[in-house]
């Protein structure tokens, strides 16, 4: 970065262009933020991914309690039963003891018609759609970037022909009071002379004000703090190379469409996700469960018959384990996911329209942009023309008012004449560069601007 942006206006360095883009991308939040979208879609691809793996869990408890029993009917709302067992006495006893239980629990969906595949589809293109999201980001904020620098640039030099301006006219003021009071010429001269000295105070006001506006663009765009920058004069003293000649690639290349296309891409994939919901769902179910217990075997007829050590009630004596395939069908499903398949081609539909007026819209960019390069070029043919006879038109009115041959209306028109073709100068450079900026942004290829650049 250069001192410009650490110091202040203290040994302030040339700003480059493809500095101020490094320093934009680096900095701007919008950017960062669609960086760590980015990165958590990749994330939750990732995690799509796992989600296909087999639940197996490990559990172990022990407890101490009571294992009264009773015939009749149960049921545990929101999961809330006790799961005590033992034979129904008649009687409410308060013997208690420790008991354990140690379970090993797998639980797989192996087979859902590819349930589990379109899932992580759905995924990685939701993935694909934020990186996307995030290249479309960076190549419109470094167009951004990029006119805000021409923009400032083109400011300043405006700046500067006003300054000249300003000079000219008070140079030309005090010839003119001067005369006025010598009585060489009316007095009334020197008011209007002053008056286009006010007039350019503010042309030159009003610029200075539009160059602070686009200074301080350009300082929110690379997420600086606001001050003045000193640019790279090549935009106002070159031509881009061979601008004639600039090559267009396919606009399907174009990061604003791949990021609607890869909308696209994510809808249809939802669409084939929904469509697996219609079937059923495979699952492989295994448990291997141990248990302990301070009551012994013949508790039911003696209830005397257990212990309250806890060493001898968590020490594993019995273990049971099942295997199985099951098969689950939620058989009103179908009802449901049929809406939501329609809703959702009507939403891919959408995302197709989209796609296709921004495809409509680039290309007509395109189309004006050679146009608009043709129409710079020939506003930059003619300025030299233009300079020429406004820099000897004033001249001569400036010699012929000196010498009494003409009047302070027609120097003041020449004047005109002139700062209207100093602007005309500044900006035909500068006009070359914006529409090379606008071709690059209606292609898609920030490359076919930037390699221009030689700093």
């Amino acid at each position: 970065m250069p001192l410009a942006l650490t110091n202040g206006l203290e040994a302030q360095e040339i700003l480059s262009l493809k500095e101020a883009l490094n320093t934009a991308v680096n900095n701007y939040s919008t950017v960062k933020a669609k960086e760590n979208f980015a990165q958590a879609a990749r994330l939750s691809a990732e995690h799509a991914k796992r989600e296909y793996l087999p639940n197996l869990v490990l559990s172990g408890q022990q407890d101490y309690g009571t294992i009264n029993g009773q015939n009749g009917p149960l049921y545990g709302f929101g999961g809330y039963g006790v799961a005590s067992s033992g034979l129904p006495l008649p009687n409410q006893n308060w013997n208690a003891a420790f008991g354990s239980l140690y379970l090993a629990n797998i639980n797989w969906d192996f087979f859902a018609f590819g349930r589990a595949k379109e899932r992580i589809k759905v995924a990685q293109q939701t993935a694909d759609r934020e990186n996307r999201d995030l290249q479309q980001e960076l190549f419109n904020h470094q167009v951004k970037v990029a006119a805000a620098y021409l923009n400032l640039l083109a400011a300043q030099k405006l700046t500067q022909s006003y300054e000249k301006n300003l000079h000219r006219a008070d140079t030309f003021r005090q010839v003119v009071v001067t005369r006025a009071s010598n009585g060489l010429i009316a007095g009334v001269d020197s008011s209007l002379a002053n008056a286009e000295v006010s007039n350019a105070k503010i042309a030159f006001t009003n610029a200075k004000d539009t160059e602070q506006e686009q200074a301080n663009s350009l300082a929110q765009l690379m997420g600086v703090p606001a001050q003045e920058f000193i640019l790279d004069s090549i935009f106002i003293s070159n031509v881009p190379r061979d601008i004639e000649h600039v090559v267009t690639l396919d606009l399907k290349a174009h990061p604003v469409l791949q990021w609607y296309q890869s909308r696209i891409n994510v809808g249809e994939e939802q669409s084939k996700y929904l469509k697996t919901f219609y079937y059923p769902t495979f699952s492989l179910i295994g448990v291997m469960q141990t248990r302990g217990s301070g009551f012994y075997s013949d508790y039911a007829v003696n209830q005397t018959s257990y212990t309250q050590n806890y060493f001898e009630g968590i020490k594993p004596t019995r273990s049971n384990y099942l295997i199985g395939i099951g098969l689950t069908w939620n058989i009103t499903q179908p009802l449901r996911v049929s809406k939501q398949l329609k809703a959702q081609d009507f939403n891919n539909r959408a995302l197709a329209n989209e796609y296709e007026l921004a495809n409509q819209q680039l290309s007509a960019q395109l189309v004006l942009a050679d146009t608009k390069i043709q129409n710079a070029l020939s506003n930059y043919r003619e300025v030299p023309t233009q300079i020429k006879a406004a820099s000897d038109a004033f001249l001569q009115k400036t010699v012929l008012y000196k010498n009494g041959l003409t009047n302070l209306v027609d120097v003041t028109q020449a004047l005109y004449a002139l700062i209207r073709a100093e602007t005309d100068r500044d900006i035909a450079y500068n006009n070359l560069w914006q529409a090379l900026l606008y071709k690059a942004a209606a292609a898609g290829d920030f490359s076919l601007f930037i390699d221009k650049v030689t700093s």
